[in-house]
């Protein structure tokens, strides 16, 4: 049985995957019905299910490894490597993730394109949102940057594994009903230069995730901070384009803009 298991990591990629993700959902589906009939409160229901996903992946990734691959710690080949550099490089991502966030609302407002309103509860959102974020950021990265970039690397070179992480992260943020898929979609070229920014991340810190984790941590953080927080009000001077559908700035021109910003300054630390 263990060396029919350890064969598994001669098959291709999408072979491999699917394996992964068909023993994930089937120790995960039992749980949800349940949950769901249990909960009445649906956000608390979609916590509670993402939360033990999450969980179970984790879980599955250990033995993966062990079986599969015959590695004990495959989280360190993920770039999940316990050492303070990688906690330095958390901190500085979310701090550049954050202030890219107020940089761009704070553009706007100069433009007049928004006005900025007091808020209630402020310090709670802030502290809701940073737990909130840092959960986001590092689990959306160690599934992606780690565990699917490192599942693409095992078949396929540098550059082809990153184009196709790339896509993938942007396709996966529209598995919704067809409805939500054409609201949404102007947000798809944000997305695919978001998921190149991490991956260069990355690859500036030597494989570690820290940075992409404070990135992505950062961006959602800002974002939560000024968005639950109702700190700005859009004065419609412009259309939707220019500051974002559906006030997504990643689904605007000026989003877009800063986060070309970033991912220049990436690309320069890469190369250089």
């Amino acid at each position: 049985m263990t060396d029919r298991i350890h064969k598994i990591a001669s098959y291709p990629f999408p072979l491999r995957v699917a394996i992964f993700l068909l023993i994930l959902l089937a120790v995960w589906l039992p749980f949800v019905v349940p949950i769901y009939l249990l909960v009445k409160d649906s956000n608390l229901a979609t916590i509670l299910t993402m939360g033990l996903l999450f969980v179970e992946f984790v879980i599955l990734v250990l033995q993966w490894g062990k079986r599969v691959y015959r590695q004990t710690n495959l989280f360190a080949s993920y770039g999940l490597f316990n050492t303070k550099q990688n906690g330095f490089e958390l901190s500085i991502g979310l701090a550049i993730g954050t202030l890219l966030v107020f940089s761009l609302f704070a553009v706007q407002g100069l433009f007049g394109f928004v006005s900025w309103q007091n808020s209630d509860n402020l310090p709670k959102i802030i502290a809701e949102g940073l737990l909130s974020a840092l959960g986001v950021g590092f689990a959306e990265e160690l599934v992606f940057r780690g565990w699917l970039l490192d599942e693409l690397r095992r078949d396929y070179n540098d550059r082809i594994s990153a184009r196709s992480n790339v896509l993938i992260f942007a396709l996966s943020h529209f598995i919704k009903p067809v409805e939500v898929m054409l609201l949404t979609w102007p947000q798809f070229p944000g997305l695919l230069l978001l998921g190149s920014i991490l991956i260069w991340g990355k690859r500036i810190c030597q494989n570690r995730l820290g940075l992409s984790v404070g990135l992505h941590a950062g961006l959602v953080w800002g974002y939560y901070i000024i968005n639950i927080g109702q700190l700005v009000r859009y004065s419609g001077s412009v259309p939707d384009w220019v500051t974002g559908v559906n006030g997504n700035p990643l689904a605007g021109a000026i989003g877009l803009l800063f986060l070309s910003v970033l991912a220049a300054g990436m690309r320069k630390r890469l190369d250089s």
